[in-house]
């Protein structure tokens, strides 16, 4: 198989961008997307050029770090899936990829097709945790969780933060994935102590940084894990809720 590649290059925060045309020739169809990119830095190296930027850790759909835009949808043209998993059979011989970072305000580009993702790390700092005293683990059974319940939290904690939501969104919104990771905790008795106070601080450090949602809903179709955008709808009442009980507490 062989294809051209438009890759969006970039040398810094501040530098300007632009796009490079490389080909990727003799690519296995059985080969993953970030093992065709691989191939491919792998000739710019022994030509004297600089590779192409782009993250990955796990490659198995599991950090989230893998993410871009290609042929302009986040992680490609196959739902469900992290680019890491996307296969090159996906894609017909000749094929011309455009290849992009994130492109969100929220997500400054670094280098090439790698962007900033702090922002999401400030809104887990804010509250995306459930603090406890350290010691032994409870037994399994000593807090009975009704099986819908278990099986929403574990739902809403697939969310691998890769930031595809945000990429599609176009108002760069983080809605999907703050709604996720305070849905695994909001949802459990363990997390009710700390709920509305967890629920307020990251939707504000949220807005610091990402746009509003407006319920188009490109982020549920873009995410690789295929998160519902329910946890949006439960994530707004809870702020609701959340504005009136911190009053009330404070």
């Amino acid at each position: 198989m062989n294809l051209t590649l438009r890759v969006w290059r970039q040398a810094g925060p501040d530098a300007p961008g632009r796009f490079e045309t490389y080909q990727a020739t003799d690519i296995s169809e059985h080969s993953s997307f970030l093992e065709m990119l691989d191939l491919v830095n792998e000739e710019l190296v022994a030509e004297g050029e600089e590779p192409i930027e782009f993250m990955h850790d796990c490659r198995e759909g599991i950090c989230g770090t893998c993410g871009m835009m290609i042929n302009g949808q986040a992680h490609g043209p196959q739902l469900g899936t992290a680019t890491c998993q996307l296969h090159m059979r996906t894609f017909s011989d000749g094929d011309e990829l455009v290849l992009e970072p994130w492109r969100a305000a929220g997500f400054p580009v670094i280098k090439d097709l790698v962007v900033d993702r702090s922002a999401f790390d400030e809104i887990i700092q804010a509250g995306g945790y459930i603090t406890v005293d350290t010691g032994s683990a409870p037994d399994a059974n000593l807090m009975p969780i009704p099986k819908g319940t278990a099986d929403t939290a574990m739902d809403a904690a697939a969310c691998i933060g890769c930031g595809a939501c945000v990429a599609a969104c176009p108002n760069g919104a983080a809605q999907l994935f703050t709604a996720a990771k305070l849905s695994h905790l909001n949802v459990l008795p363990q997390g009710q102590a700390e709920r509305y106070q967890r629920t307020e601080n990251m939707v504000e450090v949220m807005e610091e940084h990402f746009g509003a949602c407006t319920n188009m809903g490109e982020c549920e179709a873009a995410c690789p894990k295929e998160i519902s955008i329910d946890f949006i709808a439960a994530m707004n009442k809870d702020y609701r809720k959340a504005k009136f009980a911190n009053r009330r507490t404070a």
